[in-house]
């Protein structure tokens, strides 16, 4: 009878000692709960219990854990790795949201600079109309500006407007000087004689062609960089699959039930895991790459007429130039306007001269002005450099978050989903949505929808920067960026539906969607809708037929409507 009593207290001090030893391993866990804010202390056990009511972090042993818990785990396995991956973007997106405002900043400075020199140009060698003509400089680089941050504006059209204004001032200053007759209808019709007589030479043909080709490439970049910024803002957002989101579960908190808080994963089983889950984001890999090459071809191709800073620079010069060419053709010149406006007066008691033209070389010009600081080529450079190294950001994101934040690198036991093990032992599939068939650890059926619109705007980009023309797409322009004829420079096609006027008729539309100078936060909503279309001009009788068209059509309409309304009310 001693002898089975001190059995059975033998037996009840080592059950005794054991429920301690639970007792404390659930303590730990209970302090990692409270600690990394999991949930509140009311979701813990007092002891070990059965976890018979788990749906993920089921064991054979007593839990640590209750559904509640299992629950907010999820949630924090959600969690982590959505701050993992923003994390790891940080420094790319940084880099393109920076480079925007550079960008930005940078065709700011160069309209404001080349504005002034153009100016002083002006007042150097054409002194006496210099003050009337900083009005329409002023308009023409603003202009030009707006076209470079989206605006709907024409550039063939905002450079007949500057040209149209300047003819006047050069006809009533350097051709005609001394003239009586200076009515607003003569005014006018000196203005609209500009484009057919052509004082100017090839000049607004030449500054609207290379405006064109340059700000193309200029826009078409900062839309590549924003598309960039919204690319990374969607995976940094990613919706997780449930599969995903159980296989976080079990990777990262299954084993804290156990009382393993200080376990981590095996790297094949991350791996799995991590693969799976971004499955869909690998597939932008290739994307992406071809992203960063088409930029660095894009940037390859700034050059000559496609280099905004060259063309900017070469404003003033060219604006001196034609003026001049002007000056020289003053006879001819007079003779049309003559022709076109009527006879011409001068003021009575006073003799006036034309003055012969004053060739560039005649002149003390100033040396071209520099944009202080970096050229856009180097800050273009600089800035491709730094992209590179993200190339393969996309197709080795699973690899670097578990080499980097999730595994011990130290061979150390690990865990398996399961139990510590010393190794993981199950097949470690590969990247992309194909190579999930065989995943044991997370089920992948198809790709993300939201990850397939991302690279459907990526290839178009894409297309756009290596100067190939394809169909519009979402909120991403049709921009013409080969490099034949004046023509391919516009997006040639305008369905009525898209609410495109001619380029020639009418107020020109100036609807500007500026950009900000963004910080690293930028959302990816933040998206532009540019279109720009170009139509040949309407000739005026042609314009009034439809015009008669619209109306009578118009007035039908008005009478239908109301009957249609009453039978159905009937």
């Amino acid at each position: 009878m001693g002898a089975l009593w001190t059995s059975c207290i033998f037996l009840l001090a080592c059950c005794c000692g054991s429920g301690s030893g639970n007792s404390s391993r659930c303590d730990e866990v209970r302090k990692v709960f409270l600690l990394r804010e999991i949930g509140p202390n009311q979701l813990l056990p007092l002891s070990p219990r059965s976890g018979s009511d788990l749906q993920v972090c089921m064991s054979k042993n007593l839990t640590c854990c209750t559904k509640k818990m299992e629950e907010k785990y999820q949630v924090a396995a959600r969690r982590d790795i959505q701050n993992l991956l923003q994390m790891s973007s940080t420094s790319l997106k940084f880099l393109i949201s920076r480079n925007v405002a550079t960008f930005q900043e940078t065709f700011e400075i160069l309209m404001r600079q080349a504005e002034n020199h153009t100016n002083a140009i002006l007042r150097e060698s054409y002194r006496s109309m210099a003050g009337q003509a900083v009005g329409p400089v002023r308009e023409l680089f603003t202009d030009i500006g707006l076209f470079l941050l989206g605006s709907e504006l024409s550039v063939d059209e905002l450079v007949r407007r500057f040209f149209d204004a300047l003819f006047p001032l050069v006809y009533n200053h350097h051709i005609n000087p001394g003239l009586s007759d200076r009515s607003p209808g003569y005014a006018e019709c000196v203005r609209s004689s500009r484009r057919d007589v052509r004082p100017f030479g090839g000049a607004p043909s030449l500054l609207a062609d290379q405006i064109a080709r340059s700000g193309v490439s200029g826009k078409l970049l900062i839309q590549a960089l924003h598309l960039g910024i919204e690319v990374i803002n969607t995976t940094d957002h990613l919706q997780l699959s449930r599969e995903c989101r159980r296989a976080l579960l079990k990777m990262h908190y299954c084993p804290h039930c156990q009382g393993l808080t200080q376990s981590k994963p095996c790297m094949g089983y991350c791996l799995n895991v991590m693969r799976g889950c971004l499955a869909s984001m690998a597939e932008i890999d290739t994307h992406w790459r071809e992203f960063v090459r088409s930029l660095e071809g894009l940037s390859a191709r700034m050059h000559g007429p496609q280099d905004l800073e060259q063309v900017l620079l070469g404003v003033p010069t060219l604006l001196h130039d034609a003026v001049g060419h002007a000056q020289k053709n003053g006879a001819r010149l007079s003779a049309q306007v003559h022709k076109l406006c009527g006879p011409l007066s001068r003021k009575p008691a006073q003799s006036f001269s034309i003055q012969p033209s004053n060739s560039r070389e005649s002149i003390p010009m100033k040396a071209p002005f520099r944009v202080s600081g970096d050229s856009l080529a180097v800050r273009r450079r600089d800035f491709l450099n730094s992209l590179r190294h993200y190339r393969t950001y996309y197709g080795g994101l699973a690899d670097q978050l578990c080499v980097s934040e999730l595994v011990f690198g130290d061979g150390l036991s690990c865990w398996n989903g399961t139990d510590i093990v010393k190794s993981y032992t199950l097949r470690v599939v590969g990247n992309g949505i194909k190579a999930q068939s065989a995943n044991p650890e997370v089920k992948v059926k198809e790709a993300d929808p939201v990850i397939n619109q991302i690279i459907d705007k990526l290839k178009h980009i894409n297309q756009l920067l290596q100067g190939k023309s394809i169909p519009k797409l979402g909120s991403l322009d049709q921009i013409e960026t080969g490099s034949g004829d004046v023509e391919g420079r516009y997006s040639g096609d305008c369905d009525d539906e898209d609410g495109c006027g001619g380029s020639g008729v009418g107020e020109v539309k100036r609807t500007v969607s500026r950009v900000s100078k963004m910080s690293p936060d930028v959302t990816g909503d933040q998206k532009h809708h540019h279109h720009y279309h170009h139509h040949p001009p309407v000739e005026d009788s042609e314009m009034e037929g439809r015009s008669r068209g619209l109306g009578l059509t118009g007035a039908i309409w008005v009478l239908i409507l109301p009957c249609l309304h009453m039978l159905l009310a009937l």
